[in-house]
């Protein structure tokens, strides 16, 4: 007979059994188990979000030099001297705005020669913009949009939100497994409803948060180091034409492109004071 699956536990050799908890209290632990994880991880982003993030920065940053090096030998660099001299110069205009945390003493960027309209920043001062990206975002402003976007995932630690969260998901998953009942007829459809549950919706609405997010804050990023802020729209409506059909937008990780029109659309006005000022400050790149 299996003792545990009744709910006991053997303790000797004569099959003396002890009642485990009552399922009520376990459910209790369960619960004060997450509770005491989103209160030590929880913080509030920079347009008053709140997240969870239980990394830490340097486990981060390792994380993420690891992961651009791993990236830099599967993919080759490019040679294309002049996209390299666009890259670094956008990049390196936003990157000296940046302040406090935000801040690194150097940020690496790096051109790959990748015919997909791409780019990413990774946590440790890590640029890499595929040169099929350049297709695409046809002036400087248009890239600024872009690489904002990027580092703006790295400032507000998107990246640690989405691992503090498939680990507590997986958490749960785990102490649903334990509670649950598995001599029930249900027991399997409940813990592949949980797995639907968790990726449909938790997870991947986080990460259309994320990326609203981006948008709007590489907004302001790509305004205060003097790019076009209205570059942005063009940039989107680019990607839209060479984009095709997407998914749809509540089953993507990443919002569709007339919402990202009109939320950018929306934080234009604080942009574009941000631009002025720029602008009045001297900061005017010429990148392009």
């Amino acid at each position: 007979m299996d003792y545990l699956r009744h709910g006991f536990e053997v303790l000797d050799d004569h099959r003396s059994v002890t009642p485990r908890c009552p399922t009520s209290d376990r459910w209790m632990l369960a619960i004060a188990i997450l509770a005491a994880l989103c209160v030590a991880g929880c913080q509030t982003s920079a347009l008053g979000r709140r997240q969870f993030k239980m990394m830490s920065e340097t486990e981060m940053s390792q994380m993420g030099v690891a992961a651009f090096a791993d990236i830099s030998k599967q993919t080759p660099p490019s040679r294309d001297a002049l996209a390299n001299a666009k890259v670094t110069c956008v990049a390196n205009a936003i990157t000296r705005t940046l302040t406090n945390a935000n801040a690194q003493n150097s940020w690496e960027v790096r051109v790959f020669a990748d015919d997909t309209p791409n780019a990413f920043a990774l946590p440790g001062g890590k640029i890499g913009v595929n040169t099929g990206l350049l297709k695409v975002a046809r002036t400087q402003g248009q890239l600024a949009a872009v690489i904002g976007h990027e580092i703006s995932h790295v400032t507000e630690g998107h990246a640690n939100e989405r691992v503090s969260a498939q680990y507590a998901s997986q958490t749960f998953l785990q102490l649903a497994s334990v509670l649950a009942d598995a001599s029930s007829p249900g027991y399997g459809q409940m813990i592949g409803l949980l797995g639907a549950g968790v990726q449909v919706g938790v997870l991947l609405p986080y990460d259309r948060k994320h990326e609203s997010e981006a948008d709007l804050l590489g907004l302001d990023l790509m305004a205060t180091a003097g790019f076009d802020p209205r570059e942005s729209i063009a940039l989107w409506r680019n990607m839209s034409e060479a984009g095709g059909g997407q998914p749809p937008e509540f089953l993507s990780t990443h919002p569709a492109h007339g919402t990202r029109i009109r939320d950018l659309e929306q934080r234009m006005p604080i942009a574009m004071s941000l631009y002025e000022d720029a602008k009045a400050k001297g900061h005017a790149p010429r990148c392009y």
